[in-house]
């Protein structure tokens, strides 16, 4: 068997293509469960009973089933309900931001309980209220707790974005699959998917190293 490296070069600016949704997605996702997450992590905190039952239901039940399930029940079982189909797009960030949002929530409650509980108390005797100490004086410095842990859950979701392709969503795993069915080079075209993967979570590393940095020197400054 050979190797068709001219097969790669001329499905190059398609698996890009299919990069860039990719990333795209993921922005989104995260950017999204960011959000969520943020709320649920309070939530849970809370001292609203209601409030910190659903925040920990909500968080079991999406880290306890696979994503590729919650993406079935987003694209094809949601619409049965509100009879309706749901674009392919829609899906596959709903699914993703709902993922990501349960994990995210985790790594802000460790974040937030990281910070001494006497910020708390500092805040609460200078009378703001409990939500302002949060927002003003406990979320800034739990922020830079949760930097790192943040960028390993940008690196996961751009990975596990490849699990939308099932819904026949065109990001880089389904170019991959489409390319293959013309040209049956399956060698060639997943081994540059799965460079193209490696390149996008190495940048990502790299960027997380560097505003771990530049959190550790505004620190010391």
């Amino acid at each position: 068997m050979s190797f068709d490296f001219s097969l790669i070069w001329d499905s190059l600016p398609l698996l890009l293509a299919g990069a860039g949704v990719t990333i795209e997605i993921t922005i989104i996702a995260v950017g999204f469960g960011f959000i969520l997450g943020l709320i649920i992590s309070i939530c849970r905190l809370s001292s609203v009973k209601i409030l910190k039952i659903l925040a920990v239901c909500y968080i079991n039940i999406i880290r306890g089933t696979p994503m590729l399930v919650q993406i079935f029940l987003i694209y094809f079982a949601l619409p049965m309900i509100i009879g309706e189909r749901i674009n392919p797009f829609v899906a596959a960030v709903a699914a993703c931001s709902i993922n990501s949002g349960a994990y995210v929530s985790e790594i802000f409650r460790a974040g937030i309980q990281s910070v001494d509980k006497g910020q708390m108390e500092a805040g609460r005797s200078l009378g703001l209220s409990w939500m302002q100490t949060m927002r003003y004086v406990i979320l800034p410095q739990a922020f830079k707790h949760v930097i790192p842990p943040l960028g390993n859950e940008f690196i996961a979701m751009t990975k596990e974005t490849s699990l939308v392709s099932v819904i026949g969503f065109e990001e880089l795993t389904r170019r991959g699959q489409l390319i293959i069915a013309k040209t049956y080079g399956s060698f060639e075209i997943w081994l540059t998917v799965a460079a193209i993967y490696l390149v996008m979570t190495l940048s990502i590393a790299q960027l997380v190293s560097f505003l771990e940095r530049r959190f550790a020197t505004d620190d010391r400054n």
